[in-house]
């Protein structure tokens, strides 16, 4: 009887020990299996970031690009926009009438204002005189802003000429003048060819006009 006892004894023993290896063995090949998972996840990981920063990259410079190509246009617009409004078209005839006038027979360029008076027909040609002639046409007075400026009373003919009129801005003297005084400058009046002139001294003439 005490033989198989002994024997199951022994059996049982076995049975724990080989229990423990197998669990040992389980543990192993867990810790392993771990190692390379976490490996793999690993270079996943790194292989995401590096694409990821790649991209950041391309599109930084895709935005550079955009951006300079913004920069160009909006100075080349800039550009085009300063050189249209330099040219004389914007501005009607009778400004680059009057500008071009001026520059041809204005006493003085430096002006700091172009003053433009409308003088109808009919109208003496010294309000302060009695025996004043008067205007046979529409005229037109330029003058500037400060009397040493001088004046420049004129009638456009539509031809590019002007029929100028030798009449002061101010008159002076002892009146009544008498009627030749000013008949003489009514017959003598001048007819004029008034030359184009430089765009950029007109344009600069017509941006001080001032219409009364």
């Amino acid at each position: 009887m005490k033989k198989p006892t002994k024997n199951l004894y022994f059996y049982s023993i076995a049975m724990v020990i080989a229990g423990m290896l197998a669990g040992c063995g389980d543990k192993t090949n867990v810790g392993a299996n771990d190692l390379k998972n976490n490996s793999s996840l690993k270079s996943a990981a790194e292989e995401t970031a590096g694409e990821s920063e790649a991209n950041d990259g391309k599109d930084t410079s895709t935005e550079g690009s955009a951006h300079s190509e913004s920069d160009s246009t909006a100075s080349g617009n800039s550009a085009g926009d300063k050189e249209v409004n330099e040219t004389l078209s914007q501005y009607s005839s009778q400004q680059i009438e009057y500008a071009r006038v001026w520059l041809q027979l204005g006493p003085n360029q430096d002006l700091d204002e172009l003053y433009v008076r409308h003088i109808p027909a009919g109208t003496p040609l010294n309000p302060e005189d009695e025996t004043s002639a008067y205007y046979p046409e529409d005229v037109i007075q330029l003058a500037g802003s400060r009397l040493a400026d001088g004046s420049v009373t004129y009638k456009g003919n539509g031809d590019g000429t002007v029929n100028v009129y030798h009449v002061p801005l101010r008159w002076d003297g002892q009146y009544p003048a008498g009627e030749k005084i000013y008949s003489d400058i009514i017959e003598n009046t001048k007819q004029v060819s008034i030359e184009p002139g430089e765009d950029e001294k007109v344009i600069d003439l017509i941006e001080k006009l001032i219409e009364e």
